[in-house]
């Protein structure tokens, strides 16, 4: 080899190093993967990561002219662990297509090829008719080395083949990754048949292991917080469903006394009390955020019925002239609901709320304050129970914002949704 041939060896396996080591350092520090997955890119990279080490030592000892038995070692401890991801693949897409390793019929396949290999790998110490030492101290293809290469070359058929056939059962990006880690291994091995290419499979490998890595780390995190939205939303719909039973009660009682003093006021405060309801239940089925006309509509319905039980104790004002924008389900009612069950006494100066709203440069904001005692020491932190699940929500669903600043002549709650990107 030149002294230009060198370096380029140097520079591709170098890159190579340099990749399996930045995938491995990923793998172990990224916290939304799964365990099996977490497991299988570790055991990747680090076979690619001693596969790059080897060849490295394997140029090295070119390059100072080692003695030849070292170099046909490295030789052939690095065409090793260049085949090992080969069948690993393999397993990994048996994993994601459910199917047992173990007791399929397609691995034990793959494992008999790659046993082949093996055994044609090691009869290169013993014959050179796949590759040779020449005088040189450089190796030379025997007249049969395409046959080592040709049971890598049917794994990755078979391999292929795989993902074709269980593509219904695979993600998009699950299908995608697998299809560029195949093709690309299968290309440069193609390739490599016909001429030299090693430090070319090593960085194809190695790039489709990262590529493979990067689609399906990203599918994983596109779960997790899918998994983490439905969670929200499940605490969101028990909190519906543990609405207060005295409110309820109460609510009924007042219609029912009303009935007899003021029917008009008896059939406004039941209209009232069935949007209420309506809205409450309407917001269990929604997944996404909703437009903010909706939440305000159904904070409006809840005040009404309030301001008819409370009548002179609870006095609110409205100062919203921006609409136009969208927010979590069950974000604004509950507010208002956790700031009347906290904020208002009877026996204290009647509580006033005040809603406001605002459109900023970068996007809305929302302001609720109430003239309540604030949160004290014995309200054993439920309403920032309350306000957590929702502080979760606008940031899980909508990138949004919740702040709370209360003291004893009040509480004031932020909400900053930004413009949508």
């Amino acid at each position: 080899m030149s002294q230009w041939t060198v370096a380029f060896y140097f520079f591709i396996i170098g890159a190579a190093l340099l990749l399996t080591v930045i995938g491995l350092m990923f793998t172990a520090i990224m916290p939304y993967m799964e365990r099996w997955s977490k497991r299988f890119f570790f055991a990747y990279f680090s076979a690619l990561l001693l596969c790059s080490v080897a060849s490295l030592a394997d140029i090295i000892t070119f390059w100072y002219h080692s003695v030849e038995a070292l170099q046909i070692a490295f030789a052939f401890v690095e065409t090793l662990l260049l085949s090992l991801p080969f069948p690993m693949l393999t397993a990994y897409i048996l994993h994601c297509t459910e199917k047992d390793v173990r007791t399929s019929k397609l691995f034990r396949i793959v494992a008999a090829i790659w046993g082949v290999f093996i055994i044609l790998l090691a009869s290169t110490f013993v014959s050179d008719f796949l590759y040779y030492m020449g005088p040189d101290k450089n190796f030379h293809r025997g007249t049969y080395f395409p046959i080592l290469i040709l049971p890598l070359i049917l794994i990755c058929v078979l391999n292929f083949a795989a993902v074709i056939r269980s593509r219904k059962k695979l993600s998009r990006k699950y299908f995608i990754s697998f299809l560029i880690s195949v093709l690309l291994a299968t290309a440069t091995l193609i390739m490599h048949t016909f001429t030299d290419a090693t430090p070319l499979v090593d960085i194809s490998i190695v790039l489709s292991a990262i590529s493979m890595f990067g689609l399906i780390l990203s599918e994983q995190i596109e779960d997790r917080v899918s998994q983490q939205q439905e969670i929200a939303q499940q605490k969101a719909a028990i909190n519906v469903l543990q609405m207060r039973p005295h409110f309820i009660y109460n609510t009924m009682m007042s219609i029912y006394y009303l009935i007899a003093q003021d029917t008009d006021k008896a059939q406004q405060i039941t209209l009232d009390f069935s949007t209420y309801l309506r809205k409450n239940f309407t917001a269990l089925a929604k997944e996404e955020t909703v437009p903010f006309t909706e939440e305000l509509e159904h904070t409006r319905a809840y005040l009404a019925v309030e301001q008819t039980r409370f009548e002179d104790n609870l006095f609110v004002e409205f100062d919203a002239p921006h609409t136009r924008f969208r927010i979590p389900p069950l974000t604004l009612q509950p507010i208002v609901e956790n700031a009347i069950k906290h904020g208002l006494d009877p026996e204290l100066s009647p509580l006033h709320i005040t809603i406001k709203t605002r459109q900023t440069e970068n996007g809305s904001e929302i302001t609720v304050e109430d003239t309540g005692p604030g949160f004290g020491e014995n309200d054993n932190n439920e309403p920032h129970v309350a306000l957590a699940n929702i502080k979760e929500r606008l940031e899980i669903m909508c990138d949004g914002t919740l702040n709370i600043e209360s003291s004893e002549n009040g509480t004031t709650i932020t909400i900053f949704v930004p413009l949508k990107k």
